[in-house]
């Protein structure tokens, strides 16, 4: 029997924040085709009344967008720029492959005023139906128990028996941690770091202090941090996945960053094992 294969990839796309939003948006389209994923997990995506980022992301790259609200940060609740006026912020799906079903997912957030969620696809992958999470996780420091109660949920949801089957199961987002954090202790106890397990550089930065805008107030636990992830388990378990190869991207196009953090790429194969 082939093996079969996907490229995954997670970005947070920095919404509309930062100067000249509009003028990074070319940069953003030209980073995925040329990273050319079969399904990509986004973050901090903007949707008005009419549409979505991602739905027109899908459009233009002939692919399926489903987008799920709302998510870190909140939008700003007086906005001084009109552009930034009745706009929401969430998480989203492109895929190669139509999207089979979505739930939506809340996340525990006892600090704050508002329900953060988790987006949870299956996507008809050849192989099968393929599970993704995606998620993007607290950044708030002082609230580390909310980021910790998330990161279990996300390892419980990754975890589910449902998404058992033909395809890993793939748990992807800025989870505003680094992979070896109190945050995300529970989702590394019962999945793989692919960035780990593709031989990526240890020294790997998602959120780099050199961006021309760096969110700086962040802190050292977030900023020159790889805390963007892509992580996974296999679908069943004579199922053997490797990671041929794991990069980042998000370099500036034409001059211009498409957005504050860094991409996080990797090129997933999975067989079955032959038992004797």
């Amino acid at each position: 029997m082939a093996d079969h294969q996907v490229r995954a990839m997670t970005w947070n796309l920095w919404w509309r924040f930062g100067p000249r939003w509009r003028d990074r948006q070319p940069g953003i389209l030209e980073t995925l085709r040329r990273a050319d994923p079969d399904v990509v997990a986004l973050q901090e995506v903007w949707a008005d009344g009419e549409t979505s980022q991602a739905d027109e992301l899908a459009a233009t790259l002939g692919r399926h967008a489903r987008f799920a609200g709302p998510s870190y940060p909140l939008p700003p609740r007086q906005p001084a720029d009109p552009d930034h006026v009745g706009v929401d912020l969430g998480i989203a799906v492109l895929s190669r492959w139509p999207i089979l079903d979505a739930e939506i997912t809340v996340l525990p957030a006892r600090h704050r005023d508002w329900d953060p969620v988790s987006l949870l696809v299956r996507v008809d992958h050849p192989a099968g139906p393929l599970p993704i999470v995606a998620s993007c996780l607290d950044y708030g420091v002082a609230y580390t128990d909310d980021r910790i109660a998330q990161g279990r949920q996300l390892a419980d949801l990754a975890t589910d028996p449902r998404f058992d089957g033909p395809c890993p199961v793939l748990l992807m987002g800025d989870l505003n941690a680094a992979a070896d954090s109190p945050t995300l202790r529970s989702v590394g106890d019962v999945l793989t770091d692919a960035w780990v397990a593709g031989g990526g550089e240890p020294e790997a930065v998602t959120l780099p202090s050199n961006h021309p805008s760096a969110p700086l107030e962040a802190g050292p636990q977030l900023v020159d941090q790889r805390i963007d992830h892509i992580f996974f388990r296999p679908g069943h378990e004579d199922q053997e996945v490797i990671v041929e190869g794991v990069r980042i991207a998000g370099d500036p196009v034409a001059g211009t960053y498409p957005s504050d953090h860094r991409a996080v790429i990797a090129d997933l194969r999975w067989r079955n094992r032959t038992l004797t």
